[in-house]
C-alpha cells in the first residue's frame, strides 16, 4: 500500500483515486500517524460482506453471542392510579 499525507491527497485526489483503483488500498497520513485508506468500492462491498454474520452463524452461535445481538426492554413505570369520582 502506498502513503499519502493528506496535503498530497487533497491537492492530487484524481490521482489518489485513480492510484487506488489500479494498485489497491491506499494509506493516508496525517502528521506521519495513519489516519484513513482508501479502497475501491468492490474491496469496500467485500469487507463489508465478510464482516456481516450471516443467518447459520448467528443460529450456530452460543447464547452469549445472541444476547448480544438482542436489544434491551425499557422497563415501563405504572402510572398513578386516577380516582373517577
Amino acid at each position: 500500500m502506498d502513503t499519502w499525507q493528506v496535503q498530497d491527497a487533497k491537492a492530487r485526489f484524481s490521482e489518489l483515486l485513480d492510484t487506488t483503483l489500479k494498485k489497491g488500498p491506499q494509506v493516508v497520513t496525517r502528521r506521519g500517524v495513519a489516519a484513513a485508506v482508501l479502497v475501491p468500492i468492490d474491496e469496500w462491498k467485500r469487507l463489508q460482506q465478510a464482516a456481516r454474520p450471516g443467518l447459520k452463524e448467528l443460529l450456530m452461535a452460543p447464547a452469549s453471542r445472541i444476547k448480544d445481538l438482542t436489544p434491551e426492554r425499557r422497563s415501563f413505570r405504572r402510572r398513578a392510579p386516577v380516582d373517577l369520582e
